[in-house]
């Protein structure tokens, strides 16, 4: 009966015995379901492999991880990099050497025209930056005169005779004294291809010993302030922009009255630009954009490339290579210490001009063809001439020579009448009208010869120089070539200046970029030749500043676009938690799970062993 009872709907239940007490039996109950408590080995052994878990993660993951992931940035001097940039490392100074000579004046008589000439000078100079130093030749020197032991000198000139000659700097211009008895004032010649200044004048304008404004030494200061007028108030612009005010900004203010209202363009007379007109005195800021708009960026090579361009058959030959042996390369040879040039020359018949240029129009009372002005900007046809692009090493310079159709000749600019014109920064055109020769048949020109293309290249020459950023004064072209070697030594010198600057605001403002040893190694080459143009500018060694501006310059752009450099800049923080997360979830979150409940299991027994020991 006590079976049967035991089986009820399927299930079986087993009776409590007899004599133990309910709550006993759940007592027992929850005794079994407890864990054995754990030996001391195994905690052990578990604290041994948590251990070396996070033993292999923080001595050999992140190790591993920061050695494979770090950033290598080289040491910059930042300081130094921003005094260039600011123009606080270098004020650069431009002392122009001029010799001068005087063959029917004794020694004491040219030494006070120096004096007196320097001082006028200085009273008119309101930039002094740049300054002419007048020194005497050297044969006017004592046998032993040297800059250690200078011999007693009267008139009061010892002073002045320790600085009237400097073997290091360079000579700029030789001013020559000539005496002429049929003159009644002095008046300046200045050759095209010369460097030496004839100040011819009459006898009595020498200076006595009592004179303290002589008139001979005023007129002289005159035409050499005038000379370097538009070269110093080009300097003055160019470390206005780029310098702190504290330099230039007060001394360059008056600048811009120092240009003379007379000086000649060195363009050729018969080349016309539009809108071109002389310039004046007030018109000085016009003629330093027009010069900055019309020369090309500096580059350390130029292509030159010569097109001969007709709507005819002929000319079947011509003799470019001779012609620009001889009326183009002597300059090109003379400019290569400011930038190397290569030359290529192309030709090309029946070549249309643009669509949108009006036919020529026939003006019967001058006789000749004319284009409007406002054609010349779309003279040159693109689409279908094959000019050479500004690819390569550097810009290219196209020059073009075009033969107009014989039923339109002589072809010349309306109203002007010029036969050549200019586009800023590209290059130049010339019309080469066909005369007759021995070289022509009727009025086609067979065979262009060199004396046929003296026009033409003597004008690209002249264009040449305006795209390089000479200035206009003076006209003298060994002059201007001077010029332009001092104005590339100081643009250069602050374009790497600027540079510095750039990288060094780069690398504070972009933390997680790469600085590779190569960009310090440039940037102390860079540096180190900085010092090195400063100190011959100042000295008046304005070819070894050119030469030293040049190779900081490169070494500036080199260290600034190095290629390296760029990799981490397109790969955020936010990239980086995107990669490393799914990675360390799984492994992160059980090892630090793990860490935390042993550090409380160690926590709570430390604290129940202080409470025993209580």
């Amino acid at each position: 009966m006590g079976a049967k009872g035991a089986v009820k709907g399927g299930l079986a239940t087993t009776a409590e015995p007899s004599g133990v007490p309910k709550h006993a039996s759940q007592s027992v109950a929850t005794q079994e379901r407890q864990a054995p408590p754990e030996s001391i080995e195994g905690i052990r052994i578990r604290q041994l492999v948590i251990f070396s878990f996070w033993a292999v993660v923080v001595f050999l993951g992140l190790p591993t991880w920061w050695w494979t992931t770090s950033i290598h940035r080289a040491r910059l001097p930042l300081e130094e990099m921003a005094d260039w940039a600011q123009g606080r490392a270098c004020r650069p100074t431009f002392p122009i050497q001029v010799i001068f000579e005087a063959p029917s004046l004794q020694k004491s008589e040219i030494l006070r025209v120096v004096r007196a000439t320097q001082h006028s000078l200085d009273d008119q100079n309101d930039f002094s930056l740049h300054h002419l130093r007048l020194r005497i030749g050297e044969h006017y020197l004592p046998a032993n005169y040297s800059q250690q032991q200078r011999p007693d000198e009267d008139d009061g000139l010892a002073a002045i005779l320790s600085e009237l000659f400097d073997e290091q700097a360079e000579k700029a211009l030789t001013v020559r004294l000539i005496p002429q008895e049929s003159l009644t004032a002095a008046h300046a010649e200045l050759g095209p291809h010369s460097t030496t200044l004839n100040i011819v004048y009459p006898p009595g304008l020498v200076p006595p010993p009592s004179s303290t404004a002589p008139p001979l030494a005023a007129f002289i200061a005159s035409t050499l302030q005038d000379l370097y007028a538009e070269e110093q108030a080009i300097i003055a612009n160019s470390l206005k922009a780029s310098s702190p005010p504290t330099i230039v900004h007060q001394e360059s203010a008056s600048i811009a009255q120092s240009v003379p209202a007379s000086a000649p363009p060195t363009e050729n007379p018969r080349e016309y630009k539009p809108g071109h007109s002389q310039a004046t005195t007030s018109e000085l800021a016009s003629r330093l954009v027009s010069r900055s708009t019309r020369a090309a960026k500096y580059a350390p090579t130029y292509h030159i490339s010569i097109s001969l361009f007709s709507p005819n058959p002929w000319p079947t030959s011509w003799d470019i290579e001779s012609a620009v042996e001889e009326y183009l390369a002597p300059l090109l040879d003379s400019a290569s210490v400011i930038s190397n040039f290569t030359v290529d020359t192309q030709t090309q018949l029946y070549a249309s001009l643009s669509p949108s240029v009006q036919q020529p129009r026939y003006e019967s009372d001058d006789g000749v063809w004319t284009l409007r002005q406002e054609d010349l900007s779309g003279f040159v046809n693109a689409a279908e001439w094959p000019l050479s692009p500004s690819i390569g090493a550097g810009p290219t310079l196209n020059f073009i020579i075009y033969i107009p159709d014989a039923a339109n000749t002589p072809l010349v600019i309306r109203d002007s009448h010029a036969t050549s014109w200019s586009i800023p920064q590209w290059g130049g055109v010339a019309i080469l009208n066909p005369q007759t020769s021995a070289h022509s048949s009727g009025n086609q020109l067979l065979t262009l010869s060199k004396e046929d293309l003296q026009p033409a290249l003597l004008i690209f020459s002249h264009q040449v120089l305006s795209f390089l950023g000479a200035p206009q004064s003076p006209t003298s072209i060994p002059m201007q070539l001077q010029t332009l070697t001092r104005l590339r030594a100081a643009s250069l010198l602050l374009s790497a200046s600027s540079t510095m600057g750039s990288l060094a605001n780069l690398t504070v403002a972009l933390p997680s970029i790469a600085i590779p040893e190569s960009v310090s190694t440039a940037v102390d080459f860079t540096l180190d030749h900085l010092h090195k143009t400063c100190n011959a500018l100042k000295d008046g060694r304005f070819g070894a500043a050119l030469e030293t501006a040049k190779q900081a310059e490169m070494a500036a752009e080199r260290g600034f676009f190095e290629k390296s450099m760029v990799g981490q800049v397109y790969f955020p923080d936010e990239h980086k938690v995107a990669v490393y997360l799914p990675l360390l979830g799984p492994v992160g979150v059980p090892l630090i799970m793990s860490g935390l409940k042993e550090l409380r299991r160690m926590w709570a027994t430390r604290a129940s062993g202080i409470a025993s020991r209580r």
